[in-house]
């Protein structure tokens, strides 16, 4: 099924233009959008504003299910004042969803949504928050930045390897801010270690670890099925986006984490919170060079993604991480980067530094505690509000999200292929060991994907 196209408007219109627009053009909406198969009429209130250094941004949320209703949506609502935003728009093809997104906002029936597209024509919106499943992100990310509106997408950035370089790119055709949707990127005690490995405290990197472990008796992301959802009240076949054209399922609507087609698993619902910081904290993000992952899926056997996993990356400066994943034991690694020189504990919102023995004469052992902030998602939403006010770039900006994204990408290849995958950040091109190329899984081309 093809993907339809933006009506985006005109792309000569510079970013300043979308950043300085008058009180007056703020105030203009469109008429008439699509909306629960209809054509609805009247305005949106004119919520817009000049924007500075102080000034409201108008957000929309396209996708307001459980993490676009309470994450986004809820801590825009909840910290509006202290944000200065407003949510002036909501789009989900679920009508339950939408119906509550727009009243939780108290909207009038125009600023609600069937078709993202018709959100983007808006002027008056600065930013939009995608929190739809996997497969969504990019062709809405595009449309949107290409719109000239600023955006946050929740992880993973995309579904599949070359949605997240579309993504990339537009990211820099445009020059509008982009951040993940990832809080652990906002999280201070990573931003302290890329200081202090900067600063050379740890000597050259050797070894990062991580884990994000958990043990569901129930089975991980079978969520309540909402049993007014049905062919009549939700746009299956436009839900479903570039994924083969099948019959309606609610389970799949609901707990489309379990399914290929939709999302990688544990890698991209789990991990993604894991590699994320881990790149932040080495204070120089690199590409990978070559990525190798294990899966099973011995435990819970309704589901495509397995339910056990390790990612083994190695990077061209000689860096390597192990991160874990698991929804069927909780016992985890520990969180750790090691150097030559020294090793850095993470715990909690703590620092440690300790000198390898060799070292103990020439490094200081230090202890940093309460490290601030914490994974919190207001605080993330909160610094990607300040990135568009200040023109700087948002901790999960599109540098960190590109680069786990292709890792991310690269793991689930080399899982279902079976091969240690190797990536030319020059041409992105994948390849084997013996250098053979590997194009990358995409929609159709493997069985459940």
């Amino acid at each position: 099924m093809n993907v339809p196209s933006s009506t985006s408007p005109d792309h000569a219109a510079s970013r300043r233009r979308f950043l300085k627009k008058s009180a007056a053009t703020a105030a203009a909406v469109v008429a008439g959008p699509r909306l629960f198969g209809q054509t609805a009429t009247g305005q949106a209130p004119a919520l817009g504003s000049v924007l500075g250094a102080n000034d409201r941004l108008v957000v929309g949320f396209i996708g307001v299910g459980g993490q676009g209703y309470n994450s986004h949506l809820g801590s825009v609502r909840r910290g509006g004042d202290e944000m200065n935003a407003v949510g002036a728009a909501v789009c989900d093809l679920f009508v339950n969803r939408r119906e509550r997104a727009r009243e939780a906002l108290e909207l009038d029936s125009a600023s609600a949504y069937d078709d993202y597209r018709r959100m983007l024509e808006r002027d008056d919106i600065d930013a939009i928050f995608i929190g739809t499943h996997d497969t969504w992100h990019k062709q809405i990310a595009v449309d949107a930045l290409d719109a000239g509106k600023h955006v946050y997408c929740e992880k993973p950035m995309t579904r599949y390897f070359t949605e997240g370089f579309d993504i990339y790119d537009a990211v820099l055709r445009t020059g509008q801010k982009f951040q993940v949707g990832s809080q652990y990127c906002t999280e201070g005690k990573w931003h302290l270690a890329a200081e202090m490995i900067r600063a050379g405290k740890i000597g050259a990197p050797v070894l990062g670890q991580d884990s994000y472990t958990r043990n569901n008796p129930d089975g991980e992301w079978n969520y309540d099925i909402d049993p007014e959802l049905s062919p009549d009240t939700v746009d299956w076949g436009t839900w479903l986006g570039p994924v083969e054209e099948r019959p309606f399922s609610a389970d799949q609507y609901h707990r489309w984490r379990k399914y290929y087609p939709y999302c990688a698993g544990i890698l991209g619902d789990l991990l993604a919170h894991r590699i994320h910081p881990l790149l932040i904290a080495t204070g120089n993000p690199e590409w990978p060079r070559r990525v190798a992952c294990l899966g099973t899926r011995q435990v819970t056997p309704d589901r495509d993604v397995p339910d056990n996993t390790q990612v083994l990356v190695e990077f061209p400066s000689g860096l390597s991480l192990v991160v874990l994943g698991s929804t069927v034991n909780e016992q985890g690694l520990g969180q750790v980067i090691r150097g030559h020189e020294a090793t850095l504990y993470f715990g909690g919102n703590s620092v440690e530094l300790r000198p390898e023995r060799p070292f103990a004469d020439l490094v200081d052992q230090e202890l940093h505690e309460n490290v601030e902030p914490g994974p919190d998602i207001p605080k993330h939403i909160q610094n990607f509000f300040d990135a568009i006010r200040e023109d700087k770039e948002p901790n999960g900006n599109i540098d960190i999200a590109i680069k786990t994204q292709t890792i991310i990408s690269m793991a689930e290849m080399s899982e279902r292929m079976g091969e240690m995958l190797f990536f030319d950040p020059e041409t992105r091109a994948l390849t084997t060991g013996s250098g053979r190329v590997v194009e990358p899984i995409t929609y159709g081309s493997m069985d459940a994907s």
